[in-house]
């Protein structure tokens, strides 16, 4: 879980609250692009909280 108790996300997680395909958001990571990302394992998380203050700053 997040700091705030919310779960982390899934990549495909992520990429349905963007309204983005997953293979944009490995494409963002790549050009160190897009929200933040953390790598716990072999998974890649994200943060709520965090994609959602990069959502805000995009406008």
């Amino acid at each position: 879980m997040a700091d705030g108790g919310e779960p982390l996300w899934s990549v495909r997680e992520a990429a349905a609250f963007l309204g983005v395909p997953v293979r944009t958001l490995y494409q963002w990571r790549y050009r160190e692009a897009g929200p933040p990302s953390h790598r716990i394992g072999r998974h890649l998380r994200y943060v709520p909280a965090e994609v959602r203050a990069w959502v805000r700053e995009q406008r």
